[in-house]
């Protein structure tokens, strides 16, 4: 049972990340059933940031063109001859280690397994290594 004594309740702000999408330019969230819509203009002067940049996921990379998963990932790995079963954080070289850590415990947070690396991480990490805008 979740007790709400403090201003703060981190397990609600966990399951606000988790369950967050987007609906437009809006954010939209599920808490306890109750559903929270942030407008883009209120979310960008909260945070702080602008809507800028490519707009990437899975299935969608059409601003990166040159983009391969394997091949990107073939060339993180510290042992790039090694067969690829599954893309895994473990065996990248260490700065893109760390990168997808983040990306896959801060970024595009999930339950478990964070060193499973999906499509999305690799995307998301391929704009950050190249310096690639993304929104």
């Amino acid at each position: 049972m979740l007790e709400l004594t403090s201003n703060v309740y981190p397990d609600l702000v966990k399951v606000f990340y988790t369950n967050l999408t987007l609906d437009g330019k809006n954010i939209v969230s599920y808490v306890k059933g109750i559903k929270m819509k942030v407008i883009s203009e209120v979310w960008s002067s909260v945070a702080g940031i602008k809507y800028s940049g490519l707009k990437v996921g899975k299935g969608n990379t059409s601003g990166i063109q040159e983009f391969n998963k394997i091949q990107y990932y073939r060339s993180c790995v510290r042992n790039p001859a090694q067969s690829i079963t599954r893309f895994h954080a473990g065996n990248l070289n260490l700065t893109p280690r760390l990168v997808a850590y983040i990306i896959a415990w801060q970024l595009i947070p999930r339950g478990t397994n964070h060193v499973v690396l999906h499509e999305e991480d690799l995307i998301l990490l391929y704009c950050i290594m190249n310096l690639i805008k993304v929104n």
